[in-house]
């Protein structure tokens, strides 16, 4: 087998594709694509943000902001909240195709377009490391996703980043059993 070295770059599969969503001081809401985050306590969620976005001055005043999970039926919106700038188009939210919902445990807006959404508070954000820090109080899911009261991954139909390509490809083929695939390599004695 023959290596090709990349050099260091943030190129992980997979990456999540989370909008970030917050109100502004007038309670307008916005949105945000954002690629650079996981999951970093049981409840809680660290994801890297520049600090010259919009969605960074919503939340230093909210305290609040939510993450949804971008879906392949909405991945033009997706794609449209990441590529024009809050701070330079008013209605961008609107145009992405987007409506809301005020969450009712944090003040940021739940997108009713996208079916799985983190409801956050602010824990931290630091302005030097671009690292927001946030504690999830929830996640609602729609109920057109569930099936038998489960999220149903072929109905969230939820997309990832590629980084190697610029591109977004739809999750959903199971590979395995988490805590069961591996069994039959552990070994007896142990």
């Amino acid at each position: 087998m023959s290596r090709i070295d990349f050099g260091a770059k943030p190129y992980t599969y997979p990456q999540p594709v989370w909008i970030i969503a917050t109100y502004d001081e007038n309670g307008i809401p916005d949105a945000m694509n954002a690629a650079w985050g996981g999951i970093s306590e049981e409840n809680e969620v660290s994801i890297c943000l520049s600090v010259n976005h919009k969605t960074c001055l919503n939340f230093a005043k909210t305290g609040a902001f939510t993450i949804s999970i971008a879906d392949a039926d909405h991945v033009a919106g997706c794609d449209y909240v990441g590529i024009a700038s809050g701070n330079k188009v008013a209605d961008k939210f609107a145009k992405a195709g987007f409506t809301a919902t005020r969450s009712s445990r944090v003040n940021a807006p739940i997108i009713n377009e996208l079916p799985i959404c983190l409801e956050c508070k602010v824990i931290e954000y630091n302005q030097d490391s671009c690292i927001l820090r946030g504690e999830i109080l929830n996640v609602s899911v729609d109920e057109s996703v569930l099936t038998d009261g489960h999220v149903d991954v072929s109905k969230v139909k939820p997309i990832a980043f590629d980084p190697f390509n610029n591109a977004y490809h739809v999750l959903g083929a199971k590979a395995g059993d988490a805590w069961r695939s591996g069994v039959p390599l552990l070994d007896p004695k142990s």
